[in-house]
């Protein structure tokens, strides 16, 4: 492929296709602080603060976007998720850039090249070497916090087991960081019952809260054992990303107790008791973040490790994972609904993957907002395959018709990258280019400080005053 001409592509005004949208952006989205409240960074390397040291690591080490991506280009496994050297794997993702056009890989690659090390330069096989000399440089002496305020990053909310220590968190509170980095209870684990991981799972859970959970009550007490120690190191949000059908179904105290026992046992349970299980724990589990005020989490509609010899080469997280086509919407109208009726439903966000089910959700979630909570049942951001601006337009624009754009609580990264911040800037632009488009149709008044505000509030207030995290700079 011949060289491609860089000149004029990631300008001030990238995706402001107006003077109106220019103005929005400019003034009133770009220089907002970030509040990142679901992502996959790593704890433990922000409290180690050591620096990232190379590009490969940490644009290549676990991105399942770029892995499908260098894939579908015909790279080799062994330059992907093998043990090739990091130079010749940035070298495969150099020929490989190219390729992504029009794919939203293209518009964060450069993006990120151009906020991190400010190069403008598109990234392909005849200027890799010479990246991959410069981004190294910046990144051996740039640790992860430093990263973060870079990007004006206010909030980081990490996704964690409930047997985890939190030391990282610990550390990283007393070291007084300019970004505050929170964990998020994922609670997925104990929802395998029947399965053998489950088992060792709850070994491991036994030792985190020394008592034997010897019957289904013991795990409810050691379930409430680590929702307050979580709590209590400022823990404000669950998470739920269970993989297949989200199902709720009927269940009562001694149904459960009885599955529970079955399992000890070692008895083979049957598909209704494991979803009864389920739905019960489900409900333990919502009650119990209602009454320390957290906000949930539902990230619904994917299906998982499709290709059995890549997920078996590479593990977990392979790059294999797709939309998909479950019944979703009744069982959680029903799970709601449940919650509901006893007054005891939390904030709660959820997010689907199908983007054929958007004004599904966006209209089941507007069922529920009771309790005169500002925006309290919330269809979340364009998540996973639809973070991209086709993505992000439909979502927003679903949820305009549907919902309250204005009480919107906006992007988030949902990224193991420390580099992945632009992401918010990307999510900003695309939505002052829609609000300007709006102004220039007529279909809104053409007043630039009352859409303003607006964009301020879903860029960043809105999320701040949602989940009540405790910033000292807040911006308004």
């Amino acid at each position: 492929m011949s060289q491609i001409n860089s000149k004029n592509f990631i300008t001030d005004n990238f995706l402001l296709n107006s003077q109106e949208a220019e103005v929005l952006y400019h003034e009133y989205a770009k220089d907002l602080p970030i509040i990142d409240y679901h992502n996959h960074l790593s704890a433990q390397q922000i409290a180690e603060n050591k620096p990232v040291n190379n590009i490969t690591n940490a644009w290549l080490s676990e991105d399942h976007y770029k892995w499908r991506g260098m894939r579908a280009n015909g790279v080799e496994e062994n330059f992907i998720s093998g043990d090739a050297s990091k130079e010749k794997k940035f070298m495969k993702w150099a020929e490989t850039v190219p390729n992504t056009l029009r794919n939203p890989l293209f518009h964060w690659t450069q993006l990120e090249l151009k906020r991190y090390f400010n190069i403008d330069e598109i990234l392909q096989p005849n200027n890799a070497l010479e990246i991959y000399s410069k981004t190294n440089r910046v990144l051996e002496t740039k640790t992860p916090a430093q990263l973060l305020e870079q990007m004006k990053v206010e909030v980081i909310c990490t996704t964690d087991d409930p047997t985890d220590d939190l030391r990282y968190h610990k550390q990283i509170a007393k070291a007084r960081f300019f970004t505050k980095v929170y964990p998020t209870f994922r609670p997925d684990n104990l929802f395998f019952i029947g399965e053998q991981k489950f088992d060792t799972y709850l070994g491991k859970l036994e030792d985190c809260v020394n008592f034997s959970i010897s019957n289904y009550s013991n795990l409810l007490k050691a379930i409430d054992n680590r929702i307050d120690f979580f709590h209590e190191n400022g823990c404000k949000l669950s998470d739920y990303g269970i993989s297949g059908v989200f199902s709720f179904v009927d269940f009562n105290d001694d149904e459960i107790q009885s599955v529970f026992d079955k399992n000890l046992r070692g008895v083979k349970l049957t598909e209704l008791e494991i979803q009864q299980y389920r739905s019960s724990l489900l409900m333990h589990l919502s009650k119990k973040y209602h009454e320390k005020g957290w906000v949930q989490q539902f990230h619904l509609g994917v299906i998982r490790n499709n290709n059995d010899r890549l997920n078996e080469l590479v593990g977990a997280d392979a790059g294999c994972d797709s939309i998909a086509d479950y019944p979703i919407i009744e069982s959680l109208s029903k799970f709601l609904n449940a919650l509901d009726r006893t007054d005891q439903l939390a904030k709660t966000i959820t997010y689907n993957l199908n983007p054929a089910q958007n004004e599904v959700f966006a209209t089941m979630m507007g069922n529920f907002n009771t309790g005169g909570v500002s925006g309290k049942m919330q269809w979340g951001a364009a998540w996973w395959f639809l973070d991209q601006k086709d993505g992000i337009e439909k979502q927003l624009n679903v949820l305009s018709n549907m919902g309250l754009l204005s009480k919107f609580i906006g992007m988030l990264t949902d990224s193991r990258s420390f580099l992945s911040f632009p992401r918010h800037e990307y999510f900003r632009r695309i939505l002052c280019d829609l609000m300007a488009e709006d102004i220039r149709k007529g279909l809104v008044p053409n007043d630039i400080s009352f859409i303003g505000k607006m964009i301020e509030n879903i860029c960043y207030n809105n999320a701040v005053n949602y989940f009540q995290f405790n910033i000292t700079n807040k911006f308004s």
